[in-house]
């Protein structure tokens, strides 16, 4: 019994490929011939000789397509050997001092002898037992479980010290300095010779591009836009009204000044009030894939250094951000919100606008804000509430409802 799959493509045979053998294998009948349709101008046809509802199975389950690896070279450029001393350095952590060559970066699992691992999650010190890899980096505490023929590169960080030294093997790849052929750059518009402009980008007049950026292909840089030093704007991501500091990062499809959602109530409708504000993304800054933030109305919509925001977040106007917040996905914030330094807003959470949330507070997933937090708070929930609060009342419920079904 076999499936032969044929893949037309400029007359030249392609390998089969296990997902479609899935769909086929439901779709068709033994001795049939059918075209898939059409790909780039290729003709996609499938010839069944036999099929049996074993082979169904077996095609659905499958094997996997690409074997799993950590620093494909089809997308990242890798840098070394290293020794364990320039590792260890780069660490920030010590280790005994061996003569060793190290290649690359593993997960414990699958690290080989010239490759460095890391634990920081104890729940996985049981991999720590039986990796191969030649240096593994953890904490001082799990010294003791690495096991014999791996070097201990011994920190207080483990996963900071695992950043260092991932980007030390893998290093950012450097600007390409000059301005694509495709580009649009308007007169007017100052660009640094250092920066790299992509395919299709636009940078409207009186906008200024900084020394070591990169603007990605199809990006638009709107009038009057200041990108600072070192900064990274991804494909198709917008900046208007906006004022951007150093090292800033902008991942694609960010939508970067545009008019908040302002309007006055009338006896006649709703009238649109001016956005007169900008948008102000302060040094080390990184906005997510998809992110939106409105400039501000009667004051700037400000991102605090450090501040790192998760795709698909949105930002009202006037909203001002602390140093070094985090902002998870989907979470909504709304205008003349203040978040002070340091504060953590979990997935999907919401708050309403004119609020205070205070240094070091913490916001659960999903929660819903309505009133303003206090500093160094955990709060979870909708409304939110005090975490231990929260728990609680579910614990209580949980009883309730028990008691409920037993009758006692």
């Amino acid at each position: 019994m076999e499936v032969v799959v044929r893949w037309t493509l400029n007359s030249r045979r392609c390998a089969p490929v296990t997902a479609l053998n899935c769909l086929l294998a439901h779709r068709t009948s033994s001795g049939k011939s059918i075209d898939l349709g059409q790909q780039g101008g290729c003709t996609i046809r499938q010839s069944i000789q036999s099929i049996s509802s074993a082979s169904r199975a077996d095609a659905c389950r499958g094997t996997r397509m690409v074997e799993s690896t950590l620093g494909d070279p089809r997308f990242f450029r890798r840098s070394g050997p290293y020794s364990l001393a320039d590792v260890a350095s780069t660490a920030h952590g010590v280790a005994d001092e061996i003569e060793l060559l190290l290649e690359g970066v593993a997960p414990l699992q699958t690290a080989a002898s010239t490759q460095v691992s890391f634990l920081d999650n104890r729940r996985y010190a049981s991999a720590l037992d039986q990796t191969s890899a030649g240096a593994v980096i953890v904490h001082p505490d799990m010294a003791s479980r690495v096991p014999a023929g791996t070097v201990a590169v011994q920190t207080i960080e483990p996963y900071a010290a695992w950043a260092r030294v991932a980007a030390l093997f893998y290093p950012v790849p450097p600007v390409c300095p000059g301005i694509h052929p495709a580009a649009i750059v308007a007169e007017g518009a100052r660009v640094d010779p250092s920066a790299e402009v992509g395919p299709l980008s636009v940078i409207e007049a009186g906008a200024e591009v900084g020394s070591g950026c990169r603007i990605g292909p199809c990006a638009v840089i709107g009038g009057g836009v200041i990108v600072g030093r070192d900064c990274r704007i991804g494909a198709h991501a917008t900046l208007s009204h906006a004022i951007l500091g150093a090292r800033v990062y902008v991942y694609p499809g960010a939508r970067i000044g545009q008019e908040g959602f302002g309007f006055a109530s009338t006896k006649n409708g709703f009238l649109s009030v001016p956005q007169l504000g900008r948008v102000i993304l302060e040094d080390d800054v990184e906005v997510g894939a998809n992110t939106t933030i409105d400039r501000g109305s009667s004051q700037d919509t400000v991102i605090g250094a450090g501040s790192r925001l998760d795709n698909l977040v949105q930002i009202g106007h006037n909203v001002l951000l602390g140093r070094c917040c985090v902002i998870v996905a989907q979470v909504g914030i709304s205008g003349s919100t203040v978040l002070e330094d340091f504060v953590r807003v979990g997935g999907q959470a919401a708050m309403a606008g004119h609020l205070r949330v205070g240094q070091g507070a913490e916001i659960g997933a999903q929660s819903g804000l309505i009133s303003d937090v206090a500093r160094g708070a955990r709060v979870l929930g909708s409304p939110a509430q005090p975490k231990r609060e929260f728990f609680r009342q579910i614990a209580i419920l949980r009883k309730m409802s028990k008691e409920e079904e037993t009758g006692i």
